[in-house]
């Protein structure tokens, strides 16, 4: 099979599997959730494990780390929807953190001709976290699957014209 085929097929079904999301985000958002616990559980134990063999205070430093990613993972994992509006407290604070910090780069860009997109970048995002903000309880347990399934989406959209163009040049060279 050709390497465009196959990113082909890899993007086709991202673009499927983001519609899939989008059909049910609360429950992509629980899966989402329940992953990333898995994810800091595998990850705390090999930090546990990893900071046995440290000396001195880097040995405690890794120790408490670990358990605490073995903790986070566990909470996650066994409270799954309690899990989802933190993590969609955290993506909120990063949006609005995002937001200030883009707005603060387009005024030291004010003399460049990049300055009007990186505003509206900043002022985007700043207004992207203050409606998740005020509709929080409504927005809150689909929000990790919404941004999921738009992510699939744009990703399928990129792989596919990553393998239009693979075509492209493999027919280009070719001649």
């Amino acid at each position: 099979m050709k390497i465009w085929v196959k990113w082909l097929i890899l993007g086709i079904l991202s673009i499927v599997f983001g519609f899939v999301v989008l059909a049910n985000p609360i429950a992509a958002s629980v899966t989402v959730t329940v992953l990333a616990g898995f994810m800091f559980a595998i990850s705390g134990g090999i930090q546990i494990f990893a900071g046995f063999s440290g000396e001195g205070g880097a040995k405690w430093m890794g120790l408490a780390l670990g358990l605490l990613m073995l903790f986070l993972g566990a909470s996650l994992i066994f409270r799954p929807l309690e899990g989802v509006i933190s993590l969609a407290t955290l993506v909120t604070i990063i949006f609005a953190a995002s937001g200030v910090t883009r707005l603060i780069t387009a005024y030291q860009m004010r003399t460049t001709p990049f300055f009007w997109p990186m505003l509206l970048s900043g002022a985007l995002s700043l207004l992207l976290a203050g409606y998740i903000t005020a509709n929080f309880f409504v927005i809150a347990p689909s929000l990790l699957g919404i941004l999921l399934g738009i992510e699939l989406l744009f990703n399928g959209a990129g792989l596919v014209m990553l393998a239009f163009f693979l075509r492209a040049l493999k027919n280009r060279i070719d001649q």
